[in-house]
């Protein structure tokens, strides 16, 4: 079955403990499902054909954890053509990563923040670009939270502008990732959301975080989503156009009812940014 998905949608992380509940009752509320393909690639047996069948019914998104596009390693091509069969396999509508890198002889376990430089703009570009002509499809970028700026020449907002605009590629905006960054790094988040380019957004990623102290916010993932998180959502709608939204939850996970509430939110965010606009 080929998918289409209207750009007022919102989706849910898919964690493999929810796949019983969800192919018996899926909720209303979720219109989409978002997974990182690693951590599906090497199962198979009944959790591959669970997840199939999952994918067979209802539109897919994944959001990839090891593509490493800023590695000073070479791209490792038999992985994304791993990613490119999962993708074709599962009838996958979108694929996006980080901005960011995960290896440098051997695997980091974290994503770092690539340098904000030209140089860096040049070497990420061709990688993406790259990586495009493997899988026949967009590479979809996210904008990374990020603690330290390494090596900095450029803005955060002018290195991602840079890349976009040189690997001709697709944006996905974390908002969270945005009001994080702004607060540890003391810019305006609304000014930074106004300033991506429109045209290349292609969906939302929201999602909760975890205040340290007040000029310190940690993206974790693992709580509700906050009203300044909310309002620069509203915000983005209101500036970019709606598009589909996705709700990260990887730890602390409440019940489904609880996932599902925020995602009738998101849904009702979209409506009064529509009847805003």
């Amino acid at each position: 079955m080929t998918y289409s998905l209207p750009l007022h949608s919102a989706g849910l992380g898919l964690r493999r403990e929810m796949l019983p509940a969800l192919l018996s009752d899926k909720p209303a509320a979720i219109d989409f499902f978002e997974v990182a393909p690693e951590n599906w690639l090497p199962y198979g047996g009944k959790l591959q054909r669970d997840f199939r069948a999952l994918s067979e019914r209802h539109p897919f998104f994944c959001h990839g954890l090891s593509l490493s596009i800023g590695s000073p390693d070479p791209l490792d091509t038999a992985f994304i053509m791993q990613i490119k069969q999962f993708l074709t396999q599962h009838q996958i509508l979108l694929y996006s990563e980080h901005l960011s890198y995960c290896s440098a002889a051997g695997h980091l376990y974290d994503l770092m923040p690539i340098p904000f430089t030209d140089e860096a703009v040049h070497y990420v570009a061709k990688r993406i670009r790259q990586v495009q002509d493997i899988l026949e499809r967009p590479l979809i970028i996210e904008n990374v939270s990020y603690y330290a700026a390494p090596a900095q020449q450029l803005t955060e907002l002018d290195f991602i502008n840079a890349v976009l605009s040189e690997a001709d590629c697709q944006l996905l905006v974390d908002v969270n990732n945005i009001y994080v960054n702004a607060v540890n790094h003391g810019y305006s988040a609304e000014a930074f959301l106004n300033a991506l380019p429109s045209e290349r957004i292609a969906y939302y990623h929201i999602a909760g975080h975890y205040q340290q102290h007040e000029t310190l916010l940690i993206d974790t993932h693992g709580a509700n989503i906050p009203q300044p998180v909310w309002q620069l959502l509203e915000q983005a709608y209101q500036q970019h156009g709606v598009k589909p939204t996705l709700y990260e939850r990887d730890f602390n996970l409440p019940p489904m009812a609880a996932l599902c509430d925020e995602l009738t939110q998101i849904k009702f965010v979209q409506h009064n940014a529509t009847v805003k606009r």
